[in-house]
Order: structure tokens, then C-alpha cells, then sequence
């Protein structure tokens, strides 16, 4: 098992940044890939990016490419999504996700944490 744990939202104005972070405990050797999801309210749950724990390599959703950007710290347990030039439609509860090898979903999901953005 792997527990997950977000922090770092809040309230920011239209135009700033925010910082996420993930803390992973558990068996985090089985880990392959970590994501960050979002769900705002009335709609359906939606990726936000993608970081392979090992690699590093990196994948974003079209709506916070070039504003969004996500990173692993494996010697920490932890990876992190720094939000710039934030808009009132980033608004959402973001969760981060892990993925274990050899599974095309996620397999365990933080809790969740508040993201406002005011306009």
C-alpha cells in the first residue's frame, strides 16, 4: 500500500502561483508514475499532469501547459505541482495519484486539497 498526502492549497488572485505538494509513505518502491488530478464542482474529474518517478519525464494537460509544472523528489517521497499565472477556471479540489508498474490506472489517491482561484 501507499498512502498519499496533498498540501499547499489556498485562496490566490487571478494571476498568481501556488505550490502543491505530495508526500508519499508506504511502498513507494512499487511506484512508477505519479499524477495530479482535478475536480471542480458540477464536473467530472480531469488530469492535470503526469511525472514518471523514476525517469522524470513529464505530461500535461493542454489547459495548464506552459503555466503548470510538476516534479518528483524520490530521495523525499514526494512530488510537487508549482502553479503560475493561475485563472478562476483552475479552481478544483487537486488530488495527486499513484501509479504502480504495470497498471494503466492509478492505483492510490491523496485526499485532496482546495485550490480558489479569485478573479
Amino acid at each position: 500500500q501507499v498512502q498519499l498526502v496533498e498540501s499547499g492549497g489556498g485562496l490566490v488572485q487571478a494571476g498568481g502561483s501556488l505550490r502543491l505538494s505530495c508526500d508519499a509513505s508506504g511502498r513507494t518502491s512499487d511506484l512508477y508514475g505519479m499524477g495530479w488530478f482535478r475536480q471542480a464542482p458540477g464536473k467530472e474529474r480531469e488530469f492535470v499532469a503526469r511525472v514518471g518517478w523514476f525517469g522524470g519525464s513529464t505530461q500535461y494537460a493542454d489547459a495548464v501547459k506552459g503555466r503548470f509544472t510538476t516534479s518528483r523528489d524520490i530521495t523525499k517521497k514526494a512530488v510537487s505541482l508549482q502553479m503560475n499565472t493561475l485563472k478562476p477556471e483552475d479552481t478544483a479540489v487537486y488530488y495527486c495519484a499513484g501509479q504502480i508498474s504495470g497498471s494503466l490506472s492509478y492505483n492510490y489517491w491523496g485526499q485532496g486539497t482546495q485550490v480558489t482561484v479569485a478573479s
